[in-house]
């Protein structure tokens, strides 16, 4: 039975996966954050 999608998940995986760009240094903060449509100090929280 597959998993119902919630929207607490869905930010749940773009933040996870924000904080993976993140880490990795190929992406900066604000390009990523650009790109959601987010704050920077969302990263961070």
């Amino acid at each position: 039975m597959k998993k119902k999608t919630t929207l607490s998940n869905v930010f749940y995986e773009m933040k996870k996966e924000s904080v993976r760009l993140l880490e990795t240094g190929h992406h900066p903060a604000s390009e990523i954050t650009l790109e959601l449509g987010i704050r920077r100090n969302q990263l961070y929280n």
